[in-house]
């Protein structure tokens, strides 16, 4: 089978568990589609080894087991794009199996211009980490549409978006990527009725350590004193670029992995809308922070990525 959608302006794509449970990115995905008058498409990936294995040995009678199964979670689904078609959303569902179905996201999203992909995120409270399934990294790294995982429903249309900016990019990233990364947490937040908080936080230590890199000696205080200025001059001149209010631009000096965490606490933020880079190599790791920003997110994300305009 393959993901098919007939929709003719761009959907959003729920990505629903293989479990038949209704979760918090089912109410995100709702509240979304319908601020934003999009359509909505959600879709189920199954997949059970035992079945594909014991298949080859009783193939009718296993083909008939698989296929009642795939019927049962197709009419549970379909419940749930009803109740969102009952909101007034254009929704639809379909259940696939496949054992790998990032090919089959990838090859749809190459087909059509989707909005965004949503997906849950699982919350391990006791480590205090979100916890990334294979196919949850392979969106975020490889994925070219944006991708928001959602870790909670306690509002299903967020009130309060953060976009966090990087004024340390290097021209090889893409400069323009942190107006991308605005643009897209202002559209979130306009269709959402939500305020929109833009963050940089300047970690002086991450210029330490490149201009050791370069085997030099370390730069005078009063060099880093004077970058701080820079950057903030920069990081003014890109809010005020994009009509962001003075009161909603917060330029942090400090770690920050943990400086955003709090801020995010503190602020009580919905989404945090931030850029993935994927650095080259075997590992195919993303930005170091951005990595364990994505673990230790007090909220959900929107990933996006260098040069993809978001259609929201």
């Amino acid at each position: 089978m393959t993901l098919r959608c007939t929709m003719s302006c761009p959907p959003l794509l729920l990505i629903a568990p293989a479990a038949m449970i209704r979760t918090a990115a089912f109410d995100r995905a709702n509240a979304l589609a319908k601020a934003m008058q999009l359509p909505l498409h959600i879709v189920a990936f199954d997949y059970l080894q035992a079945l594909a294995v014991a298949g080859l040995f009783a193939p009718e009678q296993i083909g008939q087991a698989r296929e009642g199964y795939l019927q049962t979670h197709s009419l549970w689904l379909e419940k749930q794009a009803q109740l969102a078609r009952q909101q007034g959303i254009h929704a639809t569902s379909e259940v696939i199996w496949v054992q790998h179905p990032y090919e089959e996201i990838l090859k749809f999203v190459n087909e059509t211009q989707l909005a965004l992909i949503i997906k849950d995120a699982q919350e391990e409270s006791v480590l205090k980490r979100i916890f990334f399934t294979p196919l949850d990294w392979q969106l975020l790294r490889d994925c070219p549409a944006p991708i928001h995982l959602v870790t909670n429903n306690l509002n299903p249309l967020p009130r309060k978006v953060l976009a966090i900016v990087d004024l340390l990019r290097s021209e090889e990233q893409d400069i323009v990527f942190n107006d991308q990364i605005i643009d897209a947490g202002a559209k979130l937040a306009e269709q959402c009725d939500a305020r929109l908080e833009v963050v940089h936080v300047f970690d002086w230590t991450a210029v330490y350590a490149k201009d050791m890199g370069y085997g030099a000696l370390p730069l005078a205080t009063g060099i880093y004193d004077t970058l701080g200025v820079v950057q903030q001059e920069a990081f003014a001149a890109l809010c005020e670029r994009h009509g962001v209010p003075v009161e909603c631009r917060h330029f942090i000096e400090g770690a920050p992995l943990m400086s955003i965490c709090a801020f995010a606490m503190d602020h009580l933020t919905d989404v945090i809308v931030m850029g993935t880079v994927q650095h080259k190599g075997l590992k195919k790791r993303l930005g170091s922070t951005a990595e364990q920003l994505l673990h230790q997110a007090p909220c959900s994300v929107l990933a996006i990525k260098p040069g993809r305009v978001v259609p929201l």
